[in-house]
């Protein structure tokens, strides 16, 4: 028998589990639940600023590629925001300030290697960010904009000027990916990209943590 299910809800079904466990992870919970600090908070965004530099540059690569480039708009792009926030965070000299810890480098090795040769991986780590973004991401946007008094300086990374319904992007997204010419193999390649993603995300949480042990 023929499986009908779409790409887009066998993805989002088999990746579940792991999308929940990264999101419970000590750290974000932590830091959702009002336990964090503001500087656990700069913390994850500094992080963040090497992940989605390594996407946005996989974008430039990709966005000439049939497969990855229907995913790939300027209205997701994210690294000016993330800069903006910290400087407004850390001051101007954030860069010298800032420094990848081991899982947020292995997680950009892997968004630059998946974003030179293969389109499907490229897109399952597009998929796991910024679809995240815009679903959890706007919900911790309003939380840590209360939880730390911010207005839109220094959450800058979760507001999303150019998408004025995230519910109707998510939809054309997941139409996109139900489009996506691959065969069995290659879907499962890809969501075992995804899972790989959520994994890694779930062990920057951790790095996270640890640091902040080291530092106390």
């Amino acid at each position: 028998m023929v499986d009908l299910t779409p790409f887009s809800t066998a993805l989002r079904e088999r990746s579940r589990t792991a999308h929940s466990g990264s999101e419970g992870a000590g750290f974000m919970s932590d830091l959702m639940k009002g336990e964090g600090t503001r500087d656990d908070y700069i913390a994850l965004v500094a992080q963040h600023w090497f992940i989605y530099a390594a996407l946005e540059a996989g974008a430039e690569r990709m966005k000439s590629d049939p497969v990855a480039a229907p995913f790939i708009t300027e209205k997701l792009t994210r690294l000016p925001a993330l800069e903006a926030d910290l400087a407004f965070l850390l001051g101007p000299d954030w860069r010298e300030r800032i420094a990848p810890l081991p899982t947020t480098e292995r997680y950009v090795a892997r968004i630059e290697e998946v974003s030179r040769n293969w389109a499907g991986g490229y897109v399952a780590h597009h998929y796991t960010r910024y679809l995240g973004d815009l679903s959890g991401g706007l919900f911790i946007g309003k939380l840590m904009a209360r939880r730390f008094g911010f207005e839109t300086n220094g959450i800058g990374f979760y507001i999303f000027d150019e998408i004025a319904d995230p519910a109707a992007f998510k939809d054309v997204y997941r139409a996109q990916l139900d489009a996506a010419p691959w065969d069995a193999a290659e879907s499962e390649r890809v969501i075992d990209e995804v899972l790989a993603a959520y994994q890694l995300n779930t062990d920057l949480f951790v790095d996270l943590a640890a640091a902040k042990a080291s530092a106390a």
